[in-house]
């Protein structure tokens, strides 16, 4: 008989590896909590318009996508932004402003395989719906740092690179440049820090060669790495709408600065985001060695809500994906060894004993310890090697003496010290010798 084998990009954890996935998500939920976000989930499987009124028609090839039994056009969620829009826009009138709302949910898109990139994978989203401010991206911009942090992680292991989409609009206007141009100028720098020259090709193909004195601006624009420098580049061009955008770069920066993290973010208009709903800044977060895919991505896309069929509602948020984020704990020897142990292991005589034991097992439980005991009958000497090799801290030893003098020994089993303690005091009594451990 065959055996069957996971599908190609999709994965299975076993416990432990389920046991180091729950510990990101733990602290992820913390962080988001620690920041006043709140918790929402939504369908994995959505209407497939939801997605080509986003992204347009050629969407579809990325998605897991089929007619259900019901003659709908379906497909499993390849990413959260849509649906989140589609939650607010429905409610906005009703929810208190700015919304700030999280998510930690699995995704599915058909795509090529690679190192830190699957078929399917879960994301740490976080969204702030109704500030059109830089306030906002202050506020998560340093979520995402401290998602990252609450790891171990430094500014030795990675950084945030900011860029601005409106900047780029304002700055190629300046230099004559009508909207369709812009564009494409956007997607060659795009992929300029990946293919050089080669990525001005696509310009050149629709309104051919972009004229070499505007070239080296734009280049020029391109290699800025800090707040100086950008404001010397656009003091020598002027305009209302860049000294604005301008000052929204301050009080970014400024924000972040005097919660220092100044140390972690990097002026770099290289990141412009190939998804072109996005409509001011942008970030991604990398490694410093430079090995892995992007950590997280995200920025401004106020226009998505009232796209998909909402109000008009600015918004912006990012995603950090759980697969390239393990490699990197991995790499920098973050991944915690976590031991799933029991707190107590109960040794057991005969039938009268383990009747009396079960009782107090229950009451355990019930108060939240976790106690494994033996199923079947077993030798005392094979008891406590079973309870020694569990992990326990203590035993419960329930003997024919024991269950006469109405009393449960406890041994700890990290000294060996041993105390008889009347059954119906034997959670106290655990609870006691837990917390002083």
């Amino acid at each position: 008989m065959a055996q069957f084998q996971t599908l190609p990009g999709f994965r299975e954890f076993y416990p432990e590896d389920l046991a180091r996935r729950n510990h990101i998500f733990r602290l992820w939920r913390q962080t988001a909590h620690a920041f006043g976000f709140a918790e929402y989930d939504a369908p994995v499987l959505e209407p497939l318009d939801l997605y080509r009124a986003k992204s347009g028609d050629e969407i579809e090839g990325q998605l897991f996508s089929f007619t259900d039994k019901g003659g709908r056009e379906v497909a499993l969620r390849p990413e959260m932004t849509p649906t989140v829009c589609r939650l607010v826009g429905a409610k906005a009138s009703a929810l208190k402003r700015p919304v700030k709302w999280f998510s930690l949910a699995e995704f599915f898109r058909y795509e090529r395989m690679q190192k830190g990139r699957g078929r399917c994978f879960h994301q740490f989203n976080a969204d702030i719906f109704g500030e059109p401010g830089p306030e906002a991206e202050t506020e998560l911009i340093a979520l995402l740092v401290q998602c990252l942090c609450a790891f171990g992680l430094t500014e030795q292991d990675f950084y945030v690179r900011l860029s601005d989409r409106n900047l780029w609009f304002y700055y190629l206007e300046a230099l004559g440049l009508d909207e369709a141009r812009i564009r494409a100028v956007l997607g060659a720098v795009d992929r300029y820090e990946k293919y050089g020259d080669d990525a001005f090709q696509g310009y050149a193909e629709l309104f051919g060669p972009l004229d070499p004195a505007l070239k080296a601006q734009v280049l020029a624009f391109l290699q800025i790495k800090s707040l100086g420098a950008l404001e010397q580049a656009l003091a020598a061009i002027g305009g209302d709408k860049l000294a604005a955008r301008l000052a929204d770069w301050k009080k970014l920066l400024g924000g972040l600065d005097a919660m220092g993290l100044a140390r972690f973010v990097e002026v770099d208009l290289g990141v412009v985001r190939g998804l072109a709903y996005y409509t001011g800044f942008v970030f991604e977060a990398f490694d410093r060695k430079g090995e892995l895919r992007a950590l997280a991505g995200g920025g401004r896309y106020d226009d998505l809500v009232e796209k998909l069929g909402g109000p008009a509602l600015p918004a912006v948020g990012f995603a950090i994906g759980d697969m390239t984020f393990a490699l990197l704990l991995e790499q920098r020897g973050l991944t915690p060894a976590l031991v799933s142990a029991p707190d107590v292991y109960a040794v057991i005589g005969g039938p009268a004993e383990r009747r009396a034991a079960f009782a107090d097992i229950h009451a355990l439980r019930a108060a939240g310890f976790r106690v494994e005991y033996p199923f079947r009958e077993l030798a005392f000497g094979k008891q406590f090697k079973a309870a020694a090799e569990s992990g326990a801290r203590l035993a419960l030893i329930y003997g024919g003496d024991e269950l006469a003098k109405g009393v449960v020994k406890i041994r700890d089993l990290t000294d060996r010290s041993e105390r008889e303690v009347p059954r119906d005091q034997a959670v106290v009594a655990v609870r006691d010798l837990l917390a002083g451990a």
